[in-house]
């Protein structure tokens, strides 16, 4: 299989939403039925490259043709859906942490593996218990000290820090594949990541996303028109996501797939919805 890692890192906040919500959420955003793990899908990326494409020949060769002549072949770029890598969680230290676990790591290595690229860590830190967390051993920016007990407070949760090489080896790798060309950002990725049980992030991926509450006004009365309030969830700024872009060469060849999409995403490009008030704003690299 030709493919790529591809990493999303959302610049603004991100909703890839699923159109309607059952629960007090009125715009959820996606995420996988059996884990619920928040996904963009690889539709969605995929047109959104489709659209920033701007020679016509390439579109189709790569995207495949418009709708109207769908049925005349296959596009040669395959997206499959970018999943959450990395929560931005609010910590008491170090402004924010970047939140991962066990399972996302494990799945990150298994998409590595499938696409021959980055070559990541073979093993993968499982902290002690949901009150543990994994951090880098040295200028962790997280960790909050008091009488001798070291600890990393994210939001309302406290978890007893775990000082890991294991933890290092990652963030070291994933700001290398994140942050290629900026010294800064790897450094802030390092201080930042925090590994903790599968268990907890579950518990932080029902309480950690942005949820806005959003009214339409009357305009001779400029109050909130009736039926006119809803509540939208978002990712936070800071998300990182990560998927594969597969190459099958029916229209394009594998380089021309590739450079195209290395191409398009060397600015940052809006994903989801709600781009005129400046959500899904995103930067993507292909490993």
């Amino acid at each position: 299989m030709d493919a790529k890692l591809l990493f999303l890192h959302a610049l603004s906040p991100l909703h890839a939403g699923t159109g309607q919500g059952v629960g007090v959420i009125d715009l959820p955003i996606a995420r996988e039925k059996a884990t619920d793990i928040p996904i963009v899908p690889g539709s969605s990326l995929k047109g959104v490259l489709r659209d920033a494409c701007t020679d016509t020949g390439d579109k189709i060769a790569v995207f495949g043709p418009e709708t109207e002549n769908a049925d005349a072949h296959a596009g040669s770029a395959h997206f499959t859906d970018a999943r959450l890598l990395l929560l931005p969680v609010r910590s008491l230290a170090g402004t924010f942490a970047w939140v991962t676990s066990p399972l996302l790591l494990q799945r990150l290595r298994r998409d590595a593996t499938h696409a021959a690229s980055g070559s990541p860590p073979t093993s993968t830190p499982t902290p002690d218990g949901v009150g543990s967390c994994m951090v880098v051993q040295d200028d962790s920016a997280i960790v909050y000290s008091e009488q001798e007990n070291t600890q990393v407070i994210l939001e309302d949760l406290v978890l007893y820090a775990q000082p890991s090489a294991e933890a290092a080896t990652w963030a070291n790798w994933l700001a290398c594949q994140l942050f290629p060309d900026d010294g800064e950002w790897q450094k802030a990725l390092k201080a930042r990541l925090c590994i903790v049980h599968d268990d907890t992030v579950a518990f932080l991926l029902q309480t950690a996303t942005d949820v806005t509450a959003r009214i339409r006004l009357e305009p001779e009365t400029k109050t909130v028109a009736r039926g006119a309030l809803w509540y939208e969830e978002a990712l936070p700024a800071e998300t990182v996501l990560t998927g594969l872009v597969i190459a099958a060469e029916v229209q394009a060849n594998k380089e021309k797939v590739f450079t195209t999409v290395e191409n398009l995403i060397k600015s940052p490009l809006q994903v989801g919805g709600n781009a005129t008030v400046g959500r899904g704003l995103c930067q993507m690299h292909l490993v």
